[in-house]
């Protein structure tokens, strides 16, 4: 018989255990073991001790026996004597020490469990990882198509794009806040006054003798329009909120 087993994930002895190593009478350590009990205060809470029952070999009857942990053993054994007595409490305390070991130690069931959720987790982090890919891939497809768009005739899809970032900022009623928020960055970036630019383009058209219906037609895209550079930063500036707001561009090819 084992030293030390595991009853209920606890490292425990038995009174028979401890009544045969110690070569002592069980009725004995039974005694030791009710007078322990009497000097321990809260027992019921945190038993070190508690009583169960065991078949006798020969009669065939039930007769009580105590289990017992780590601290009920060391308070039973303390007051056990002699060399003999010192040799098995080291053997205990080794038994002890290992069956915790083991408790420690996950169970065929818990690692089964354990691999299950790893399995799990790895698959959740491909199909997360899978789908990131995919959201990449659409996003450059976006991206491409979106870059393909070159400065011929870019005025109808630049507006297209402007109404297509306005549409995912809840609607057409965006419109003018989107193309603004553009002309801002443009201004921004290119260093320059569009308000002061279409003043100057009008100005130069009254002065050519256009009428003042064609001059309330001028606008700060025509102003773009007429400088290379400005329109290479006010297109790029459109393609770069296009991505931000992650639009759809289908058929806006160059």
């Amino acid at each position: 018989m084992n030293l030390v087993i595991i009853q209920n994930r606890q490292a425990v002895t038995t009174s028979l255990q401890v009544a045969e190593s110690f070569e002592k009478r069980h009725d004995h350590v039974l005694r030791d073991i009710e007078t322990i009990l009497g000097g321990l205060p809260n027992f019921g809470e945190a038993p070190m001790f508690y009583e169960s029952t065991y078949e006798h070999p020969q009669n065939k009857q039930q007769y009580r026996m105590f289990y017992m942990n780590r601290d009920g053993f060391t308070l039973l054994a303390m007051g056990f004597t002699g060399q003999k007595a010192m040799q098995f409490k080291l053997k205990y305390i080794q038994a002890f020490n290992e069956m915790e070991r083991q408790l420690t130690q996950p169970t065929t069931a818990e690692l089964i469990a354990m691999m299950a959720q790893q399995g799990v987790e790895q698959e959740r982090r491909l199909n997360a990882v899978e789908e990131k890919q995919l959201q990449l891939e659409t996003k450059q497809d976006n991206i491409a198509e979106i870059i393909a768009l070159n400065p011929t005739e870019w005025r109808k899809k630049v507006t297209n794009l402007i109404n297509k970032i306005a549409l995912s900022r809840g609607g057409f009623e965006a419109y003018r806040n989107v193309r603004n928020e553009s002309y801002q960055i443009l201004e921004e970036r290119g260093r320059c006054k569009l308000d002061i630019r279409l003043s100057n383009r009008r100005k130069e058209m009254a002065l050519n003798g256009i009428s003042k219906s064609k001059l309330d037609k001028v606008t700060k895209l025509d102003v773009i329009a007429e400088d290379a550079r400005l329109t290479e930063i006010y297109l790029a500036i459109v393609k770069e909120m296009a991505i931000k707001y992650q639009i759809k561009v289908e058929g806006l090819g160059a």
